[in-house]
């Protein structure tokens, strides 16, 4: 699996985690959805991830 895909993978886990928390715990955790929008949105158009720097360190991922 390449690390866009991962990447992917892992946002669209943090959204339905935070979706579940936001309607089982704590209606706030939407900050926690707005966030990783935001963050999606702004790679898209910088074509920078933290997201993608953070796991080529944890891998050693060589680009």
């Amino acid at each position: 699996m390449d690390i866009e895909r991962i990447i992917r993978a892992i946002a669209g886990t943090f959204i339905l985690i935070s979706i579940l928390l936001a309607v089982k715990v704590n209606i706030n955790w939407l900050w926690f959805t707005a966030f990783v929008g935001a963050n999606l949105l702004q790679s898209s158009i910088t074509k920078w991830c933290l997201m993608e720097d953070i796991l080529k360190k944890i891998f050693r991922v060589k680009q």
